[in-house]
């Protein structure tokens, strides 16, 4: 599946077009952030370039002269790839492709190649690959104009044609095997999300921009050892841990894959179903790596894809996580956007170290508990199925047997305190 052949540390040059739609800081944000993909997926880089142009080249991404200047560039500094900084084009490719003689790769093959690694569980594996044929059949367009040449003429139909619609063929059975499997995992998953919803647990999704430190903080919440690390995507699979929080009451936090900066629409559906859990929960907590410069732009990245997704209005914790390594301008820029939001509620913390966490679990013990009701019922025993109600849509200080009546004491979800009103005393 993975088509990008290369041993750890392969040297590669980057190569970006600056249209200046993004200000001057921002094709650099844009490298930096391919140049750390580039790195996690074991690319040794060398350096950038960069060319200004009104729009990105449609036959070569960059212009031809540029292409060839650039391939002199790589070959004096012994490069074997040049990964472009967009999606380049089945043309693209092909043009590129006949002007110089490196390999090549673009943003998506480079995603896509992490993803392949980085995948664990079936569903994830299952995901990966679906987003990568998806991604080989945009590909094939441009290369059956190619193949189409070997032979037929008008009106015919040559072998190379014949050709484009086998791998067509083939990829599209194999996409709707992997759909239906995806399927049945999805419903899966849907059926533990309506036993949460029946059992009334309250869940609260952990999003944020990949690498913001995610895993970490659930790791230190619910005391887990999930894969954790310096690195982008370490998480593709959504991970629900339980955090028990004072009298019973518990909290379901789920880890969710990161977000980035014009992710492929076609990965965007191809994980879909994990990006869901964000909008299926009843609180957000918004990591954001303060130690990140380009901190705020991400917060703004996160939030746009979150409202995509119909979980904007869901009330959110923003955790403003690796406060041991805080830039301050990063800082300051972060708050800025948050005090033009009104955010309620902001928690600074180092999910490494500790700091800050104890008020973060304050912080949700809080929301837990305000979804819940105190009450003291007295209840006849011919209505003694009431305590099994307020077991399992809440919890239960003390259940005590009177001569007449059952003491029952305890809090429950205030949705579902009715059942209980007419023994409430």
């Amino acid at each position: 599946m993975n088509e990008l052949n290369k041993t750890e540390n392969t040297n590669a040059l980057l190569v970006g077009v600056d249209t200046g739609t993004t200000g001057s800081s921002g094709i650099e944000r844009s490298l930096d952030e391919l140049e750390d993909l580039a790195k996690t997926n074991g690319f040794h880089v060398l350096g950038r370039v960069v060319q200004k142009l009104e729009r990105i080249d449609g036959a070569t991404f960059v212009g031809t002269g540029k292409l060839t200047e650039i391939a002199e560039m790589a070959e004096e500094m012994e490069a074997e790839y040049l990964i472009f900084n967009g999606a380049l084009t089945p043309a693209q490719t092909r043009n590129i492709k006949e002007t110089v003689e490196f390999k090549i790769s673009d943003r998506v093959n480079v995603i896509l190649s992490i993803f392949a690694d980085r995948a664990r569980t079936d569903e994830g594996k299952i995901q990966v690959e679906l987003a990568w044929l998806r991604y080989r059949l945009t590909q094939l367009t441009g290369r059956g104009v190619e193949l189409s040449r070997l032979g037929g003429g008008i009106g015919t139909r040559g072998p190379g044609e014949t050709k484009l619609e086998q791998d067509r063929r083939v990829i599209r059975k194999r996409m709707a095997v992997l759909r239906a499997e995806l399927k049945k995992m999805e419903g899966r998953r849907m059926r533990s999300r309506q036993l949460r919803i029946r059992h009334e647990m309250i869940s609260a999704a952990i999003v944020g921009y990949t690498n913001a430190g995610k895993s970490t903080l659930l790791n230190r919440l619910a005391d887990t050892d999930l894969a954790a690390g310096d690195q982008l995507f370490m998480t593709l699979d959504p991970t629900a841990r339980r955090l028990d929080i004072e009298d019973g009451l518990s909290l379901i936090l789920v880890d969710t894959v990161g977000f980035i900066r014009d992710l492929p629409e076609f990965l965007k559906e191809a994980f879909r179903a994990t990006f869901e859990e964000a909008a299926t929960a009843e609180l957000i907590l918004l990591v954001v790596d303060i130690s990140d410069p380009d901190a705020a732009s991400q917060i703004e990245i996160v939030q746009k894809q979150l409202n995509d997704l119909g979980a904007g209005s869901l009330p959110v914790i923003y955790v403003l996580n690796k406060m041991d390594k805080m830039k301050a301008s990063a800082y300051h820029d972060v708050m800025m956007i948050l005090r033009n939001e009104k955010a309620k509620c902001i928690v600074p913390i180092s999910a490494v170290t500790g700091a800050g966490v104890e008020d973060l679990v304050n912080r949700l013990s809080s929301f837990v508990e305000e979804s819940f009701v105190s009450y003291r019922a007295h209840i006849p025993y011919r209505d003694a199925g009431m305590t099994a109600h307020a077991r399992e849509y809440g919890s239960v200080k003390e259940e005590r047997y009177e001569a007449d009546f059952i003491v029952l004491e305890g809090r429950i979800r205030k949705s579902r305190i009715g059942p209980l009103l007419p023994f409430i005393v």
